[in-house]
């Protein structure tokens, strides 16, 4: 049977299209074999418990592997002491059930009651092993907030410190947890009405810094499997390099586009297939989506964060000493790119459009639908008439508002009027080199058309005029002739002027002052 891309659950290269994960391999073998304790701590679906399998499946050899997970433990094993160390113990027992070790009878008869008679058992169970011992649990956000899980992980500190200090080599070699939540910085998950825990235990883990994002070799190496599978005949590199353009690199969003495009549309690998998948991802159904919503939602601090990012370009120094900022890189919904905060993939960028847009547009669809025409004609958007269209319900609806509120959310009117004339078969996305508080341009796709629209606010004829060079520069990069410039005044004296076509620096642009 064909090999498939998989988006659900850990990945296996027998049944499932993979790239060679064998560098990040190399770089964890590497702390485990230094016996070192760590967090594989990246985004929901981001190949941290393909990497567990991994360890698992290439280092039995070398080390008894105690491999457990907290998905589906239920919440009564938390409520005291005795019940959490007993489920330690059970895990344990399951995760060596078939390893037919000698030592594995210590835990059939290790009752424990308490955290200390629990770490006797561990220090007497690791003494009679004939290999060091590995610990690996996964999903450990189940419990990561929990008081017993922190002296859970509290015992293991004690233990790993008197490895080192006293040269004992009767405890875990190394341990591995994986989840979302760093360990080491628990504040973040925690709810505002809960106890603040800053100081985690695990503050004696390495720094987990292996780089899990796929490259553009990287892709193109597991379409080169898949190509040499199936024939499709597809350009392996470009269309490689056009996956990575959209996603960034995250290990599910490249998965799930191949995923869409083998088995739901036809297997049409080129541009078009691209964004057809991107579009059918962005409206959601997977649980990626689902999350992002989640924690827009119950967060409003980081909801307005994020709005401002990827709605107004606020431009943000990257440090993770700003919760907002850390809980952003640590959903993978940002990254850092030359010291700033960008939205992490293109994708993301649309989603979080699309998110607000709908808010948007469902609290005002009154002064939207009325400027809901027909701006397509024979297949062909016409971003001219859009544009103009857009500046009357500009001046008709909005021109007596707030002038804060405008300048503030000027660029979400823009995107909710857009949405739904380009629905179903347009896409758009902010080039991120653009990307600024003062400007953003915005490339918009409809079919096989491509538009560029270069949002930006006034701040004089001078930064007007460097706003047309920018444009007409940013359309030679891209071998266009036409642009778009739409230019929010809220200066005292307002600029009235028609929408007009002008030619400058060889390139032609339609601009329009609001």
């Amino acid at each position: 049977m064909r090999k498939e891309f998989n988006v659900t659950g850990s990945c296996n290269p027998q049944w499932h299209y993979m790239v060679d994960t064998a560098q990040r391999f190399e770089a964890v073998e590497t702390l485990i074999a230094r016996g070192k304790y760590f967090t594989i701590n990246r985004a929901r679906q981001y190949g941290k418990t393909t990497m567990l399998r991994m360890i698992y499946r290439k280092l039995s050899d070398k080390y008894l592997m105690i491999d457990t997970s907290f998905e589906g433990v239920g919440d009564s094993v938390f409520e005291n002491e005795a019940s959490f160390v007993q489920l330690m113990v059970t895990l344990m027992k399951e995760s060596l059930q078939y390893a037919n070790e000698p030592c594995s009878s210590i835990l059939d008869d290790g009752k424990p009651a308490t955290m200390k008679d629990l770490s006797k058992i561990i220090i007497n169970f690791c003494q009679a092993s004939p290999k060091p011992v590995l610990l690996m649990i996964d999903e450990v956000d189940r419990s990561s907030d929990n008081q017993l899980f922190l002296n859970f992980i509290g015992m293991l500190r004690e233990l790993y410190l008197m490895r080192d200090k006293q040269g004992m080599d009767f405890t875990f070699h190394s341990v591995i947890l994986a989840g979302v939540y760093d360990i080491k910085n628990l504040k973040l998950k925690l709810r505002p009405d809960e106890e603040r825990k800053y100081n985690s235990p695990w503050n004696i883990a390495a720094d987990f810094n292996v780089d899990m994002t796929f490259h553009p070799e990287e892709i193109a190496q597991m379409l080169g499997d898949y190509e040499n599978d199936t024939h499709t005949g597809m350009d392996v590199k470009a269309v490689s390099e056009e996956i990575y353009k959209y996603t960034s690199g995250y290990p599910f969003l490249v998965s799930y586009i191949c995923k869409k495009i083998d088995e739901e549309l036809g297997r049409e690998w080129n541009l078009e297939g691209i964004v057809k998948a991107v579009k059918v991802i962005v409206q959601g159904g997977s649980t990626l989506m689902d999350d992002l919503s989640k924690n827009l939602e119950n967060n409003p601090e980081f909801r307005d964060f994020m709005y401002s990012v990827s709605v107004n370009s606020l431009s943000y120094s990257f440090s993770l000493l700003n919760p907002m900022v850390n809980m952003g890189n640590m959903f993978s919904y940002i990254r850092n790119k030359d010291g700033r905060v960008v939205i992490h993939n293109l994708i993301f960028e649309e989603a979080l459009f699309l998110y607000f847009t709908l808010d948007y547009t469902m609290k005002n669809y009154a002064k939207l639908s009325p400027f809901q025409l027909n701006y397509v004609r024979n297949g062909q958007l016409n971003m001219e008439f859009v544009i103009t269209r857009f500046a009357d319900l500009m001046h008709q609806e909005y021109r007596e508002s707030d002038e804060d509120f405008l300048e503030r959310q000027g660029r979400l009117v823009f995107l909710s009027f857009l949405k739904p004339i380009i629905n179903g078969t347009g896409f758009y996305y902010v080039e991120p080199q653009t990307r600024d508080n003062r400007r953003m341009d915005l490339v918009v796709t409809y079919g096989k058309q491509e538009f560029v629209v270069e949002l930006k606010i006034w701040h004089g004829n001078k930064y007007e005029e460097r706003g047309r060079d920018q444009l007409s520069d940013y359309l030679a990069t891209r071998g266009m002739e036409e642009g778009y410039l739409v230019t929010f005044d809220f200066s005292k004296n307002k600029q009235e002027a028609e929408p007009r076509w002008m030619e400058w620096n060889g390139k032609r642009i339609f601009e329009v002052v609001i």
